[in-house]
């Protein structure tokens, strides 16, 4: 084999070798940590690169997104000396390559070790209830510890979670018998506010129903009693006016009579005529007429009469008496015959008839027997309109 062929394959493959050592290429959020002869050169960035064959070297590359890393969960002793489990999450970045290569031998590591020493120093002075519902606290103090520390080794820590908080078996056994006892509780509260709201609702519809119908009650109590006052002082009225009128008719008979001049024989008749009535009673059993009755009538016509020109006697006035007997004034028994009504209950018969109106002038009103029409000739009551009154010599 030729020498100076071997000589060039030689060299071919030394120059390829210096060009793949002196090209070095970095994806996109990624650096590298370039050491020349051992020692601290550079930090590559993402994109083309170029080192020195044989002399520069690449120490570590660096993921400079944001990671989360899940610890397995640490036993963690409270203020009240129980035993819990947490599990946590952290959420850091690395911000200086150089510092996280140079300043912490791996720094996933350390941020756990730091994660669970400061949890255990946080929740141990806190009791277990504390531990349960503070979890943003917590949270908050281990990231402020964690971004502390961590600060020097280039990393920053954006958020810590506690991911579980596992009591122990027993201390889970309570708490949730306390919680259903709570629950029942909270139950049997809001049970008894229903049952209070709803008895508090049905005495309010109670009392409400008792004053409507107590009002009702009244109402109707007050027209009855209205009702029964009006027919009465009615009843009186009618009864008085029958009276008077009565009377009247009564004087005016006796005015008649007397204008007549009865003669002795008349006034006679009329006392047999008597008689019979005075004798209906039960305690009347015989009645004896006297055999001198004529002359007693007789001495009686003499005493009080005097003889006309054919011989009877015949009852004279006294000169100085009046006539017929003295008239009332009208004014005075005008009211006797009023026979308005209350305007109360005017109102109410008012409205009553308005709706028995309304009802008859209905398309779909059933036809119904009412009042009576008033006789041809004669005008038709007004609707409401009180009863016109009634003079005593229109009786």
């Amino acid at each position: 084999m030729d020498v100076g062929l071997i000589v060039a394959i030689v060299a071919a493959l030394f120059v390829v070798i210096v060009l793949v050592k002196a090209v070095l290429v970095i994806p996109q959020a990624q650096t590298a940590v370039i050491e020349r002869l051992g020692r601290f050169k550079v930090v590559a960035q993402p994109g083309l690169n170029f080192l020195v064959p044989f002399l520069d070297k690449v120490r570590a590359r660096i993921d400079m997104r944001e990671q989360v890393v899940s610890f397995p969960p640490q036993p963690v002793i409270t203020q009240d000396n129980l035993t819990v489990r947490i599990d946590t999450v952290v959420y850091f970045q690395v911000t200086d390559s150089r510092s996280a290569v140079y300043e912490i031998s791996n720094y996933i590591v350390a941020v756990e070790q730091l994660t669970t020493t400061t949890l255990r120093n946080v929740v141990g002075g806190m009791s277990l209830e504390q531990t349960l519902t503070s979890r943003d606290n917590i949270n908050q103090q281990l990231r402020g510890v964690l971004d502390m520390e961590t600060g020097r080794w280039g990393i920053r820590v954006a958020r810590v979670e506690l991911k579980a908080i596992d009591p122990p078996p027993s201390i889970q056994d309570s708490m949730e018998k306390q919680m259903r006892a709570d629950r029942e509780k909270r139950a049997m509260i809001l049970n008894a506010e229903g049952q209070r709201e709803s008895a508090i609702k049905t005495a309010e519809g109670q009392k409400q129903s008792q004053i409507l119908a107590a009002e009702g009650a009244k109402q109707a109590a007050i027209l009855a009693a209205e009702a029964e006052r009006q027919s009465r002082i009615l009843r009186a009225q009618g009864d008085r006016a029958a009276r008077y009128l009565q009377a009247q008719g009564q004087a005016k008979a006796i005015e008649k009579v007397k204008a007549a001049r009865p003669s002795p024989e008349v006034l006679a008749y009329q006392y047999l005529q008597t008689l019979p009535t005075m004798a209906q009673g039960d305690a009347n059993k015989v009645w004896l007429i006297p055999s001198d009755y004529g002359k007693a009538l007789e001495g009686f016509a003499r005493m009080l009469g005097a003889p006309g020109e054919d011989g009877v006697f015949r009852y004279e006035p006294p000169a100085d008496a009046p006539a017929t007997a003295p008239e009332e004034d009208e004014a005075s028994v005008s009211g006797w015959f009023d026979t308005s009504t209350d305007p109360k209950v005017a109102e109410a018969v008012r409205a009553a008839e308005e709706v028995a109106r309304k009802e008859v002038e209905s398309p779909l009103a059933v036809p119904r027997v009412g009042p009576a029409t008033p006789a041809a000739g004669m005008p038709a009551p007004e609707v409401g309109a009180p009863p016109a009154r009634i003079e005593p010599d229109q009786l």
